[in-house]
This record gives structure tokens, sequence and C-alpha cells, in this order.
């Protein structure tokens, strides 16, 4: 236990810092610009999605053929790249500075298999990956109040912020990712029990998708579905306190994901304690559909004028976090030990990470090309109905496959 606690702990503070040069320059309005016709802040997120999008495309391969060999290396080179990125927006003018978020997400988007590689495959993974996995929670949080404390405090301009913020979090960052060498690889009890975790071959990633593309598939939309929920409201819960016309407090974003990544953390380490892989995975599910269910209701009652902005934030980010928390944590690790297949978490991930962030563009850039006519809090409200109703369906349906072939694989091992 010793060992999956400095784990947990070193891959949730390696990833917090990861996440810093990510997302803090999102409290920025970046006003008084417009390009291709579109607001200048929706070209700059979309284009910070969209290099992430490609590197989660080009991650189906690589993540899931990676060596584990210098991966520490890797790491401070991509996030190096990505921390040149925001000297060159700081240093381009608006709004010919855009392309620099697109240098910046493609390297930041390796990162998630990278370090999940250090701690998939044990039987302590529930409890490593929840921390790990609840990182971009706090971590979002964190850097937002950061961004915003940096440029009150020091007068440091929006454009200057995202590199300041980087310069903040460096120190941790080189701390813990040398620290991640030191985490042991897994022993053969975990190999016995969770399948050891090697690179996937071509053929073996088709094997694996021609064997379970119903399930996958359904996966796969469920996933899409709250990662544009989880991009919409990570990009612009700013912009949304301030078409709520409540307080808006720099604080309020640390208060909200901190909260949430309490509850993810306890809910999903708790599933340590189950040894049985298969109904693990089910369960997993299970807490999906809750996760659904409260967004899709707290969202229905504050419609209704029933819940406070504040209230409505955390519960709706809690559902959502209940959904895709368990999707870059627990629910893949789960499903390879249960059906006992060679291959690792990096090719399922980097799979559904790339088609949820194709989605996240398409929606933003939809939203601003169609000139929909509502403002970014009514926007996301109609996005949790929409997701919490297919999010119900698609969760029973992706259970009632994967228990018929549960079934099946019982019945027949050699043959599945």
């Amino acid at each position: 236990m010793g060992v999956a606690l400095f784990a947990a702990f070193t891959s949730f503070s390696a990833y917090t810092a990861i996440f810093a040069f990510r997302k803090a320059f999102n409290v920025g309005a970046f006003g008084g610009h417009t390009l291709f016709g579109l607001d200048y802040k929706t070209v700059l997120v979309a284009t910070q999605v969209f290099g992430y999008m490609l590197s989660k495309f080009y991650g189906i391969r690589f993540i899931s053929g990676m060596k584990r060999v210098n991966r520490h290396w890797l790491i401070l080179a991509l996030v190096g790249v990505s921390w040149v990125a925001w000297l060159l927006f700081a240093l381009v003018p608006p709004p010919y500075n855009f392309w620099c978020l697109f240098l910046n997400g493609f390297p930041l988007g390796m990162l998630w298999g990278v370090v999940f590689s250090y701690v998939e495959g044990r039987r302590t993974t529930d409890l490593i990956s929840a921390a790990l996995a609840v990182s971009f929670i706090f971590a979002s949080g964190l850097a937002k109040t950061t961004a915003q404390w940096v440029m009150n405090a020091w007068g440091v301009s929006e454009y200057q912020m995202p590199f300041v913020v980087g310069c903040v979090f460096m120190p941790a960052l080189l701390i813990f990712v040398f620290l991640l060498e030191k985490i042991p690889p897994p022993t053969e009890a975990d190999k016995l029990q969770r399948m050891d975790r090697q690179p996937m071959t071509g053929v073996e990633r088709r094997a694996l998708l021609k064997r379970f593309w119903p399930g996958l598939s359904m996966l796969v939309l469920i996933y899409i579905l709250v990662t544009i929920l989880r991009e919409v409201r990570d990009s612009f819960m700013a912009d949304m306190w301030r078409d709520s016309g409540a307080v808006f407090e720099p604080g309020v974003f640390a208060q909200t994901e901190t909260i949430i990544s309490l509850v993810i953390l306890v809910v999903i380490a708790a599933m340590i304690w189950l040894q049985h892989n298969f109904t693990a995975f089910m369960l997993t599910q299970w807490i999906m559909l809750a996760g659904f269910a409260l967004a899709l209701t707290v969202t229905i009652l504050h419609g209704r004028g029933q819940t406070e902005m504040f209230t409505w934030m955390l519960l709706t980010g809690l559902g959502l976090y209940m959904v895709y928390i368990p999707f870059n944590s627990i629910l893949f690790d789960r499903f390879i030990a249960a059906f006992r297949f060679a291959g690792n978490v990096g090719f399922l991930i980097y799979l559904a990470d790339s088609f949820g962030y194709l989605g996240s563009v398409g929606v933003m850039l939809a939203k601003s090309v169609f000139q929909v006519k509502t403002n970014w809090l009514d926007f996301y409200m109609q996005l949790v109905l929409i997701t919490g109703f297919t999010g119900l369906a698609g969760t029973i349906l992706s259970m009632i496959y994967f228990r018929r072939k549960h079934r099946g694989f019982l019945q027949h091992p050699d043959q599945q």
C-alpha cells in the first residue's frame, strides 16, 4: 500500500503541474479581436483543442506502442514545447498569435497516456488512477485561480499570463516527473490479476476492435458527449459565471473543483477493495449512470430557478466527472483484466479521446459559425440536457452488451 500511495501522490502532483500549461489561459477574456469572423477566444480554444485532438489520433498508435523507457525525458520535452508556445503567444501580437495554441495543444495531448503508463495494470491501479484522474479536476481550478492571481497581483497581461503560470509550476513539474521514475513496476501478482501490460501492434489493435466493436462504439459515443461537456465547461466556465449575473470570485474555480475532486477520489478509489474485475467493470458503468442522472436532474431544477449558480455548477460538474473520470482511470483497466487480453489502456483511452475532442471542436465551431443566438451558459445547459438523456440510454445499452459478451466469454473463453 505504501507504493500505491507514493504512486498516487506522485502521479497526481505531476499531472497537476502539467495541466497548468494547458488550462490557465481560459481565465482570459481575450476581447477586442475577431478572426475568421469568429470571437477570438473561441478561435483560441478551438485551435488548442484541435491540436489536442490531432495528438489523440496520433497517440492511438504512439501511446499504445510506447516502450517503457526514458518516459520522464519525453514528458519534459513535450511540456517544454508547450511552454515555448506560450512564450511565442506572449510575444506575437494578437490576433496573429492564434496558431501558438495549436503548438501548445499537440504535445500536451500525449502526456496523459505517458503518465498513465506508470500506474496501469496493478492491483492498486484503482486507487492510483483515481488520484491521477481527479488531478485534472483539481488542477483546472488551481490553474485558473493561479492565472487570475497572477494577473491581479503581478499586473501580468492575459497574453503573458499562460507563460508566467508555467514559470510558477515548472519547479514542481521537474521534481514530480523524476519521482515518477521511482515508482516500482507491477509485480508478478499484479500481472496475474490485471494482465501484463505490453505495447500493442497494429494487428492486436485491429483484433481488439473487431472483437468488441459494438460495445466500444457505445462507450466512445458516451465519451464524445461528456468530452464536449467537459471542454465547454472547462473553457468557458468564467464566461458562464459572468453570463449568470451571479457574484464572480476568482477562488470559485478552486472551490467547486476541489469539492468534486474529493468526492470522485473517494468513489473511484473505493473500487480497490473489489477484486472481481468484471463486477468492478459493471459497477463503474453504474457510477456513470448515476452521474448522468445527477447532471440531468440538477439542470432541470436550475432551469426552473430552484438552484443557485454555485450549486448547479458544482453538481453538474460532479455528475459530468462521475462519467468522465472512469474513462480516464478504471473503466478500461478493468475491461482488460475482465476479458483477459494482451494490451494496454493507452490504446483505448486515446481511441475514445480522439473522437471526443473531434466532437468538442465541432460543437464549439458550430456555435460560432452558425451564429447560434445564445450565450455560453444557456448553450451549456442545453448540452447537459441532450447529453444526459442520450448518455443514460447509451450506458444501459453498453451494460447489456458487455454482460452478454462476458457470459459468452465464460462459456467459451477460447472462442472469444
